[in-house]
């Protein structure tokens, strides 16, 4: 598709999904026990045949920039085809992006150097599997300036997201972001039609509104809040909902966006369900990622006999458990469970080293920690508030690198 240009935003500060953001983007927060958050849209796109790929970072994006050459350097620039990390140019001025328009307002100089007739705007921070083409597609037939993907969700929930109105052609009519009472579907009035945050616009349109915006000083250059309220004023803009008949991707409908610690924990935990509502296993659909040289995760009995377990849980390569028990969890590589350890309803990030007798339950460890034996977290809330993070739903967070007192 070379006429199609794609843009992820990849540069927001991610400050909801802190600690785990402290250090990195947030497209760049280990998911799943082997992949970075950005692998599923970009798996997307490589699915989607969409092989012109820019990445907008901003906020600490080493590791983003790294991950981005390691993994995703697949591509044939000879053939035109790329995904390149975009930092910001400054080329408008002295500022760091201000909003997602603003964003892409900043580079407008690439869009223009693409040549491209059609500009798909997507997010690196959401868990999802889409194909792109029939979006496309449908946008090109219907002479759309501007397709909005969009699905239903309850309507308690929609007032985290933009909220439209439909008619029978589909075309948008309304549009609010965030809005306090969400617009409900006429025929299904406990539900909303909220957007993904999946943008397709024809180039010239994307330009005009962008350049026009970037004049308005009471604007705050976002999608949501500014761009698409404009347009459904004079331009065809459609919605295209997620999960139809079309495209290749039929038997999974999820999608979660997951900035927050409590939607981030619960979008792991549904990867251990009996049947995942996200299957890592459709092989027409394979999950990319950067897969380093490791060996094999293994089990050993240790020095008084324990055998190592896992239950019912998704473990990485170059794990070692050593007489410990882990059930319900997600581990990622080169994790050590040594003699006794328990690890339930957890996700644990490289390199993590749990202690002999340690209990471990409905935490977040990020990587680089060594947990010493007999250590407690999750168990005891008020003590676990004393030096971490916890969740609204009471997640507990041990941040990269965390030195404990006793070592």
């Amino acid at each position: 598709m070379q006429e199609t240009l794609t843009i992820v935003l990849a540069g927001g500060v991610g400050s909801r999904l802190s600690p785990l953001t402290d250090n990195r983007a947030k497209p760049a927060v280990p998911f799943g026990g082997k992949y970075r958050i950005i692998d599923f849209t970009l798996t997307n796109c490589l699915h989607s045949g969409l092989r012109r790929i820019l990445v907008l970072t901003q906020y600490k994006s080493h590791s983003l920039q790294k991950h981005l050459r390691d993994g995703w350097s697949v591509f044939n620039p000879e053939l035109g085809e790329y995904i390149t990390a975009v930092p910001p140019q400054m080329r408008k001025g002295d500022s760091w992006y201000s909003g997602t328009a603003d964003a892409i307002y900043q580079n407008l100089w690439l869009l223009s150097r693409s040549e491209a007739k059609y500009v798909v705007v997507l997010s690196g921070d959401h868990i999802y599997r889409m194909d792109y083409e029939p979006m496309l597609q449908r946008h090109k037939e219907s002479g759309a300036e501007l397709t909005v993907a969009c699905m239903e969700v309850p309507v308690a929930e929609a007032r985290e997201f933009g909220v439209m109105a439909v008619d029978e052609q589909s075309k948008i009519v309304a549009f609010e972001e965030k809005p306090v009472h969400p617009i409900s579907l006429p025929d299904n009035p406990e539900n909303s039609l909220a957007s993904m945050g999946i943008y397709i616009f024809t180039t010239d349109t994307l330009i005009d509104i962008l350049e026009s915006d970037a004049q308005n000083p009471r604007s705050s250059h976002d999608f949501g809040k500014d761009i698409i309220p404009r347009l459904i004023d004079n331009q065809k803009v459609y919605a295209h909902k997620f999960g139809g008949d079309d495209g290749r991707v039929t038997k999974d409908t999820y999608w979660r966006d997951v900035g927050t610690i409590d939607s981030f924990y619960q979008a792991n935990m549904d990867l251990l369900k009996p049947v995942p509502p996200m299957d890592l296993y459709q092989q027409d659909w394979a999950i990319r990622t950067y897969e380093r040289q490791l060996p094999p995760a293994r089990t050993t009995s240790s020095a008084t006999g324990n055998e190592g377990i896992f239950i019912n849980s998704l473990i990485s390569s170059g794990v070692i458990n050593s007489g410990g028990s882990v059930q319900n969890s997600v581990l990622s590589s080169n994790v050590k469970i040594d003699d006794g350890a328990t690890v339930a309803d957890s996700i644990l990030f490289d390199y993590v080293e749990v202690g002999e007798h340690c209990q471990l339950r409905n935490c977040i460890i990020d990587k680089h920690v060594k947990i010493p034996a007999g250590t407690e977290i999750g168990i005891n809330p008020m003590e676990d508030a004393k030096k971490f993070i916890i969740s609204e739903k009471g997640t507990v967070v041990v941040p990269e690198s965390y030195r404990f007192e006793s070592l």
